[in-house]
């Protein structure tokens, strides 16, 4: 990888010291396994193939009920067949459907229809849901019965398993007048956040999703017995490689039990209970199931991890191959891979991000778009097939994706990702952190100004800015208007109507005025200072003070949740969730707990406590390895 003859077999000769650095090996999808390879749509004409092939073989287990190949293909028709008179090709649809058979049929079938598909969660508020209609030209919403979508509704029964019947919930949004028109060849649309406050909207074309599918086809053995976890967020673009990699290889697509989703134990619990051989977590779960001896017999053989920042080495009892993963979802999906041998842990502190797949190009340059030498940090642009189609906003696609770098012989355009990097001289990439003010929590890219623009929805707000330390918590602090008596928890519940769940604020600091640079520009790092010195004050404070613990086990969870959740001032009657708990701050309470004590509780247990003092109660009743749900 690091010599140049390997470099020119994509690129013209070039330096040997610059950061060039092509894919180690073209995933050509003419590689793939069955299907019509001439095919508008690869992965489809790949599952239309195995159709025919094994028709009975299991293509979805659904928390135990499965469904053939046979039996997804005619729900996937019925569907078709019953959204066509209202979609044509190109129409953008959104889906609001959880982790389930259903969301399988309903991705072929839109598929099927050429629409667009839009990730938009299994429960997005439904003033988002509104805002979002209108902005992105949604055609026609897909969600769960009983979801109360806020349009015109319909249903549609659709086939199961087992002469059974599925129901799947059509919303229809007004009309719009003037649809914007899409890129020919849009297969999907994932939302990102916008420094406007209105979500970026990121459309990816069948050939890239085709490449990464591929490639994780092949990293992670799938074929006929396989079994692929679907366990990945339906807001992520990460969701359609576990899909599309599973069903195309005529492999089973395995639905992950909500409790697996915030609790690192029932995550390996499912793996052996279900017979999973490949997976994907994201990297804020991923470290906790790795901080875990490895449970003897689960059968998984490759593990995936991606979405944020990895700060962990698998230890030597994983017997699963794990690759760390890095890819914006401008690049679809995957565009850097690590592999991580135990040989490598101690020689460098995190997991690289590793080498481009799937035909990639990662060039690393200077502000200006020169190439820097290997071994200087630098912005990672990437280009190559991996390429997404562009935003939807044709100014923004010309803003973002530039040419490619003078003098590469590449005479294609480049995704500038903001990430800042290094080329190591073996050309392998270490990841450095962000170039801008842009902020990554739990695998999702948030630009300051949408959080910022909800909070200022309040009349009392007058300004309000967002900062994070590099973790996944993010702090607002907020100047409030004059005579105006704010209440943070409030604030924080109004803003979740309009935001995403992972990116609402952990807590609110009301400030009296904020900090600005030589710029002109508010100085997010002298908020951080001020707040880390509060902060500081508050913990000797109610060191000082008696916290009301009255059992060693009182004191534990009440210490553990005031890390995890970055509140000295939390107090045993306080709600976990209340409090800004999401689900892998209970991954990580319930972890600290077993590891203190033995005791391992479940996140539904946990989530259902009304207070601190409750799930305490709970350790003091558990049994070591495990209680009862």
């Amino acid at each position: 990888m690091n010599d140049i003859t390997h470099a020119t077999e994509t690129t013209p000769p070039a330096p040997a010291d610059l950061s060039i650095s092509p894919s180690e090996r073209e995933a050509d999808p003419a590689g793939r396994t069955g299907g019509d390879r001439t095919a508008a749509d690869p992965v489809l004409a790949d599952f239309d193939g195995w159709v025919r092939r094994t028709p009975d073989a299991p293509a979805v287990d659904d928390l135990g009920r499965t469904w053939s190949y046979a039996q997804l293909d005619a729900a996937a028709d019925t569907i078709a067949d019953a959204l066509r008179p209202r979609v044509r090709p190109g129409d953008v649809v959104g889906m609001c459907l959880g982790h389930s058979a259903l969301i399988a049929a309903a991705t072929i079938a839109l598929a099927r229809l050429g629409a667009v598909e839009v990730l938009l969660g299994s429960r997005p508020p439904a003033t988002r849901l509104l805002a979002l209609a209108d902005a992105v030209r949604l055609t026609l919403v897909l969600g769960d019965p009983g979801e109360a979508l806020p349009f015109d509704t319909t249903t549609v029964g659709v086939p199961g398993p087992e002469a059974s019947e599925e129901t799947l919930e059509v919303g229809a949004p007004a009309r719009t007048t003037s649809a914007r028109p899409l890129p020919a060849g849009a297969r999907y649309a994932v939302l990102t956040s916008g420094s406007t406050g209105v979500p970026k909207v990121v459309l990816v074309g069948a050939a890239s999703l085709a490449r990464v599918v591929a490639w994780y086809r092949d990293r992670a053995g799938l074929g006929t017995g396989a079994r692929q976890g679907l366990f990945m967020h339906t807001a992520f673009d990460a969701h359609f490689m576990e899909l599309w990699s599973a069903l195309s290889s005529g492999a089973t697509l395995v639905v992950a039990p909500q409790e697996a989703r915030s609790d690192a134990a029932a995550v390996t619990d499912w793996w052996t209970r279900a017979g999973v051989t490949a997976a994907l977590l994201p990297a804020p779960l991923a470290e906790t199931v790795l901080d875990r001896p490895w449970p003897e017999g689960v059968p998984l053989r490759y593990l995936c991890i991606g979405g944020d920042r990895l700060r962990r080495w698998p230890g030597s009892d994983v017997t699963a191959r794990v690759d760390n993963v890095y890819g914006p979802t401008e690049t679809t999906i995957a565009t850097t891979f690590h592999p991580l041998d135990q040989a490598e842990a101690g020689t460098v502190e995190a997991p690289p991000i590793g080498r481009p797949l799937g035909g990639a190009i990662a060039y690393v340059t200077d502000a200006d778009g020169a190439l820097v030498p290997r071994g200087t940090p630098g912005e990672l642009r990437i280009g190559g097939p991996v390429l997404a189609l562009g935003y939807l906003d044709e100014e923004l696609t010309a803003l973002k994706f530039p040419p490619a770098p003078a003098m590469t012989g590449d005479t294609g355009r480049v995704y500038r990702s903001g990430d800042r990097v290094v080329m190591r001289a073996d050309g392998v990439l270490e990841f450095l952190g962000r170039m801008d003010n842009q902020m990554k929590i739990s695998g999702v890219r948030i630009e300051p100004a949408e959080i910022e623009g909800a909070l200022e929805r309040d009349p009392g707000v007058s300004r309000a800015v967002v900062a994070s330390r590099g973790g996944d918590k993010i702090l607002a602090f907020v100047l409030p208007t004059p005579g105006t008596a704010l209440h943070g928890p409030a604030l924080l519940a109004q803003a979740a109507r309009w935001l995403p769940e992972q990116v609402v604020p952990t807590r609110v600091r009301m400030v009296d005025t904020l900090p600005y640079d030589a710029n002109g520009k508010v100085d997010r790092e002298a908020l951080l200072a001020e707040d880390e010195l509060r902060t500081g004050a508050e913990t000797g404070a109610a060191t000082d003070l008696d916290d009301g613990a009255t059992t060693e086990e009182e004191r534990a969870v009440l210490g553990h949740c005031r890390t995890i959740l970055d509140n000295p001032a939390l107090g045993l009657d306080d709600n976990f969730s209340l409090a800004g708990g999401a689900s892998i701050d209970v991954a990580r309470l319930l972890t600290a707990l077993e590891r203190d004590s033995g005791v391992r509780l479940r996140a539904s247990q946990v989530m259902r406590q009304p207070d601190l003092r409750a799930i305490a109660a709970l350790l003091g009743t558990g049994t070591p390895e495990g209680v009862g749900v």
